[in-house]
Parts: structure tokens; sequence; C-alpha cells
């Protein structure tokens, strides 16, 4: 069930769009927020609100890759591996955070802690490798800066045992 917040947070986005449409994903995001993933329920109540019917929401979800329709870990990491952080070991980097946490490309730990994901481009070309957990990006990336970011989230969620 959605909040009464984030239905309060959903007009005000509303209001500031000439077109209620463009509103969108910024709805989405701040659904996924609350939640932990896009909802049914939140799909259906942005249709509602902007005008358009379901299937128009549930492709924007598909579209941008930040946006989740299944439970993903609180901590989202997504490494980029295209051109610019390929070639400074992106890919290197992508394995390293997969044997660390023992989970794939799109996996999440058992204990739901850590998600992980291959992306094609953070806009982060000139500190390459980079990788975004969440909201934060992290540039210049070796295996030990990977190492301590990990240690140290894991430190932050003692639940966590992987």
């Amino acid at each position: 069930m959605l909040s009464d917040a984030l239905k309060q947070k959903f007009d005000a986005v509303i209001a500031r769009y000439p077109v209620k449409r463009s509103a969108i994903v910024p709805l989405l995001m701040f659904a996924q927020d609350e939640a932990g993933h896009v909802t049914e329920e939140a799909i259906q109540e942005i249709a509602q609100r902007v005008g358009v019917r379901p299937i128009e929401v549930i492709e924007d979800i598909g579209y941008y890759s930040m946006l989740h329709r299944r439970p993903i870990g609180r901590y989202n990491l997504q490494v980029c591996t295209n051109i610019s952080c390929m070639l400074r070991g992106g890919g290197a980097i992508f394995e390293h955070c997969s044997k660390k946490l023992g989970i794939g490309h799109k996996q999440t730990t058992p204990d739901g802690t850590f998600s992980l994901e291959e992306v094609e481009c953070l806009g982060a070309c000139c500190g390459a490798p980079a990788m975004q957990v969440n909201y934060d990006y992290y540039e210049n990336l070796t295996p030990e800066t990977i190492d301590a970011l990990i240690d140290g989230l894991r430190k932050k969620n003692p639940a966590s045992e992987t």
C-alpha cells in the first residue's frame, strides 16, 4: 500500500509538469525508493494519476535500467562496462564484485543486502572505471577500493553474511 506521504509527493511532482505524463519516471523513482521496487499498485496509481494506460508505465520501467519490478538489495551496485570503463578495467571490476559478493548480473545476495548489475553507461567516463551504489557514484575503482566499499557497507548492515 502506498503511503500518504508518497501520494502527497506524487501530487507535488505532477504539479511541476505541464504534461502529466512527463512525471512518470520521477514518480517511479519515488515509489521504488519507498518499497524497494516498483510494485503493481504503484504502476496502477501512477498510470491513473498521469492519465495513461498501465502498460505505458510498464514500458518506462523496461526502458530505464535503474527501475526494478522485483525487490533488489539494500545496496544496488551498478558497474559500468561501457567503452571508457571497459578500456580501464570495468569488466575486471564487475568480476571482482561478483566474486566478492558471490552473485552475478541482476542477482541479489541471499540476505538481501547487495544486488549487482552490469550497466552500459553512468556518464562518468573521465573517472573510469565507475560504479554507482544506489545514488552515490564511485570512480577510478580498483579491487582494493571495491573491497573497502563493500566491507564498509557490510558494517552498516551487520546482518549481512555474504
